[in-house]
């Protein structure tokens, strides 16, 4: 299966509850993500990850729904029609 590109956004509630279980995520899939940025927003008690992704539809989609099953972390991914051949 062919790699694409996409992007995903990471809404997290009480990072100090689920920061952990979340980096480990990434990190299990590091291969996967070309760009990572995480923005805390204290006044409301949130942070922000945005990461920039490569890979194939299922390599994408096992990262975000073990994070989509973190009580507090909502997401939402798009993969563009753009393939990258390896």
């Amino acid at each position: 299966m062919k790699k694409r590109i996409g992007v995903v956004g990471i809404v997290v509630e009480e990072r100090e509850k689920t920061g952990d279980r979340i980096n480990k995520i990434l990190s299990k899939y590091g291969e996967n993500i070309i760009g990572r940025m995480g923005i805390p927003h204290a006044e409301h008690d949130l942070s922000m990850i945005s990461l920039i992704v490569e890979g194939t539809p299922d390599e994408i989609g096992a990262m975000t729904g073990q994070l989509g099953n973190i009580k507090g972390v909502n997401l939402k991914s798009a993969l563009t029609s753009v393939e990258i051949e390896k």
